[in-house]
């Protein structure tokens, strides 16, 4: 293995000269490839829908809820800490390289050694050989880790997204060849698998720096005091949001698992494609600023502003259409899923303020502070799943989304408020505008619906969507900061479709 140190990577100078076009340029590849991703994951899930039980999904959530709590483990926060650090140098990412595939290799082992375990709980012998394919994964998304890290700390989200696009494109190929050759589940759990084997090759073959020896002269001390309050975030925010899985998969077995899985996965998919691609240009964006208090503040609210833009009309789409979409996009066999997804779709109007408040914790180094809310948090997250839970999956979700919106996210924002750049009354007065689009888009998508009762789900959908746009484009029509908004975004997508036409 080559040592080479590859010094253009630990260096950020020559980003902070234009990062105003770099952040831009990056957020639009990111966005492109998301879309990419979001059509390749929406056909597949359409496809594995209709090919697979909604048991074969929660036999593999079971497995994932615990498997997925290991995997923060092999991170340990240290991507983090490289992409947000000031100055790095070639003898501590190698260090933080060994860190985490150890870690990687030890949980792959201890993943194994719990598969008895974890097929005892649930009750179900056939998460055993699930549990055993499943840890395969561990190695190769170890060897990942800073390879990445580095790609994202010189923002070359180019190279990132074909990276993703093909694990993703090659893994969801064969997780349905082996589900229409009838391998059932484990068509789930070579998708996992697969997806972390390619993305290991693409980052390697995307970033030329090679690790060297292991060094104990290496400064790494402040990294790891850093990742390790990340993780600590993590691990605390992972138990909570996944005990709704064991809790249902517990109490009332895979197939209801299986309802609200699909539910929540099909709900994610649209906000993970604005929400993930934003966060992975955000936090190196703000991390090169976090030094110029003004420029910070304004960089981090029009970030956050563009999100909103998106994320909130979205949400009252989702909420209101929800029965028709999961007609559409799983099946008749899933239609009990859509209540469960109409009342999670709440959580589009709070979780995309909740991860942005992420990226002020992370950039102003402030990850203990992050610690400390994720306990609260994830103890205000847990109490929701045990108050819902007598109500079955639907229970657990109107009662995690609800709180969510009015308890969970508004502690959130003043906690992370009290010091720093960024206001909570800042968030707050950026966010209005947003929240009076979604209230607009929800009444019009009411009446919307009582005019067309017995029209076709993918009909009403459509008309719905234009009814969204044309009512978002209305309303912050109407508000001065929303029309800046919008003349901002148009200016944005011209200075992207421009690249190259200046020297």
């Amino acid at each position: 293995m080559g040592s080479g140190d590859n010094s253009e990577y630990f260096t950020t100078e020559h980003l902070d000269e234009d990062i105003g076009r770099r952040t831009v340029q990056g957020g639009a590849i990111t966005a492109v490839a998301q879309v990419v991703k979001s059509l390749v994951e929406i056909g597949a899930t359409i496809a594995l829908a209709r090919l697979l039980m909604p048991q074969d999904f929660g036999l593999v959530g079971m497995v994932v809820a615990v498997t997925g709590f290991l995997a923060m483990f092999k991170d340990l926060g240290l991507s983090m800490a490289t992409i947000q650090r000031a100055r790095i140098d070639h003898a501590q990412v190698s260090t933080l390289f060994w860190i985490n595939l150890a870690f990687s290799v030890l949980i792959m082992v201890v993943t194994v050694a719990l598969a008895p375990v974890i097929a005892w709980f649930f009750d179900e012998p056939r998460l055993i050989w699930i549990t055993v394919g499943l840890a395969g994964a561990f190695v190769f998304s170890g060897l990942t880790v800073q390879h990445d890290a580095l790609l994202r700390r010189q923002m070359r989200f180019g190279a990132i997204a074909l990276v993703e696009v093909a694990a993703l494109v090659l893994s969801l190929a064969l997780a349905v060849w082996l589900a229409v050759d009838g391998w059932g589940y484990w068509a789930l759990v070579a998708r996992q698998v697969l997806a972390a084997g390619v993305a290991a090759l693409g980052v390697w073959l995307a970033c030329s720096w090679r690790p060297g020896l292991w060094s104990r002269q290496a400064d790494v001390r402040s990294m790891l005091g850093f990742g390790g309050n990340l993780t600590g975030f993590n691990f605390v925010n992972y138990f909570a949001r996944n005990l709704d899985d064991i809790l249902i998969g517990r109490f009332y077995g895979a197939a209801p698992l299986g309802l609200y899985q699909k539910a929540y996965e099909v709900l994610m998919i649209p906000l993970k494609q604005i929400n993930n691609p934003v966060s992975s240009v955000a936090i190196p964006a703000l991390s090169r600023l976090r030094d110029d208090a003004p420029r910070y503040r304004a960089a981090y609210l029009r970030i956050l502003e563009k999100v909103l833009l998106l994320t909130m009309p979205l949400g009252a789409y989702l909420v209101m259409t929800a029965d028709w979409l999961v007609l559409v996009v799983l099946g008749e066999q899933w239609i009990e899923a859509g209540r469960i997804f109409a009342v999670l779709g709440v959580l589009a109007f709070s979780q995309p303020l909740g991860n942005s408040a992420g990226w002020l914790f992370i950039t102003q180094d402030r990850t203990r502070e992050m610690l400390y809310w994720g306990l609260v948090g994830s103890a205000l997250a847990a109490l929701s799943f045990v108050a819902g839970l007598p109500w079955g999956a639907l229970g657990v979700a109107a009662a995690y989304a609800i709180s969510g919106l009015l308890v969970r996210t508004p502690i959130l924002l003043w906690y992370v408020g009290r010091r720093g750049p960024v206001s909570a009354l800042d968030i707050y007065r950026t966010a209005a505008p947003y929240f009076a689009t979604a209230a607009g888009v929800v009444g019009a998508l009411v009446g919307l619906r009582h005019l067309c009762q017995g029209v076709e789900p993918l009909a009403g959908l459509v008309a719905s969507l234009l009814v969204t746009i044309v009512v978002t484009l209305a309303v912050l029509g109407c508000i001065p900061s929303g029309r800046r908004a919008l003349v901002d975004s148009v200016m944005l997508a011209r200075k992207v479709t421009s690249k190259g036409k200046k020297p």
